[in-house]
């Protein structure tokens, strides 16, 4: 018990950790970058501003402090639940967001199912038929795919099915007046859906079936094989079970991955999810709401990854081993 509340211990100051030093570099990049927030909040009164007036401006938006100074500030009022301001939106950012976080878990989290479904299934169809005609075939097919770049294959598909075939629409989560209609919510989802799981299918297809295949040639598989093992038995019972912590590995290690490609097909479908507010806020210096941004896209993918090796423990006792052989060592010094 000892054990395991100094092992949950030592992960949550690294989480805490982690968290608090992304919130810096973010912090002080944002504000060192060239732009003027002002405009942001001011638009085009900014120019006809005094210099007077622009003082009286950045002290009303906190801005004429020191860096340092300002980042204890916000870090004080996010304690208590304060994220500040919109510069653009002129709402609190928590408001901001929340309108638009459920269409990116709409459109990302779908994806992000669909491609993991699909590439352990094309994962385990390669490896069954290694170096065969259908083996050949989707490796062919996916290196092409994999190679195509998002925005582009986003603009053909809007050329094709929204401009010359008016099938589907080519902007936007919903029609106007139709929020809560599913079947229109659908529509608006299939083209940029159908981008993010296209792009990064075969590049972690590819990577199940190379580890399967690695699995298939060891050798307990060749001492299974001559005892008179089926092949279908030994690829589903062993092998693939033996992949699984790989597996749940690499999707921990994708979500950077597939949540910066989201953020890009919503920026060109002009998908109103957290992808095109994270452009805006960079674009227009909205730092509050870029803040709470990059600290939701930062956590997520800290969280996932220590899930993942909590998992791969859990199915893994070898990795459980290392860590328990790691931890004595310790110990011992």
């Amino acid at each position: 018990m000892r054990r395991y509340m100094q092992t949950l211990g030592k992960k949550v100051f690294l989480f805490v950790t982690s968290v608090l030093l992304l919130s810096v570099l973010v912090f002080y990049i944002s504000r060192l970058a060239p732009g003027e927030p002002l405009v942001s909040y001011y638009g085009d009164r900014v120019e006809k501003m005094s210099p007077e007036e622009q003082e009286w401006a950045r002290a009303r938006l906190g801005l004429d402090a020191p860096i340092y100074v300002q980042y204890i500030r916000w870090l004080q009022n996010a304690f208590q639940g304060d994220f500040g301001i919109s510069y653009k939106y002129k709402m609190d950012v928590t408001e901001v967001i929340g309108g638009r976080i459920v269409n990116t878990l709409l459109l990302g989290g779908t994806g992000f199912v669909l491609i993991f479904a699909f590439a352990l299934l094309l994962g385990v169809v390669c490896a069954w038929q290694e170096d065969k005609l259908l083996d050949r075939v989707i490796c062919k097919i996916g290196t092409v795919t994999g190679c195509i770049p998002e925005f582009w294959l986003s603009l053909v598909l809007i050329l094709i099915f929204s401009v010359g075939l008016r099938w589907l629409p080519s902007s936007g989560a919903y029609s106007i007046g139709k929020e809560a209609d599913l079947a229109d919510r659908l529509r608006h989802l299939i083209l940029p859906l159908f981008v993010v799981v296209i792009s990064h299918l075969w590049y972690y297809a590819y990577m199940i079936r190379n580890k399967l295949l690695e699995e298939v040639r060891a050798e307990y598989v060749l001492l299974a094989r001559m005892k008179g093992l089926r092949k279908s038995r030994v690829m589903f019972g062993h092998c693939l079970r033996n992949v699984l912590p790989s597996y749940f590995s690499i999707m921990a290690i994708s979500v950077p991955h597939v949540l910066g490609g989201t953020y890009i097909v919503e920026t060109v479908f002009s998908y109103p999810g957290l992808g095109t507010l994270t452009y805006e806020s960079a674009r227009y210096q909205d730092y509050n709401l870029l803040m709470i941004l990059s600290l939701l896209t930062g956590i997520t993918v800290i969280f996932c990854n220590m899930a993942a090796q909590a998992v791969s423990e859990r199915i893994d006792p070898r990795i459980r081993m290392e860590d328990q052989n790691r931890y004595e060592e310790v110990e011992r010094l």
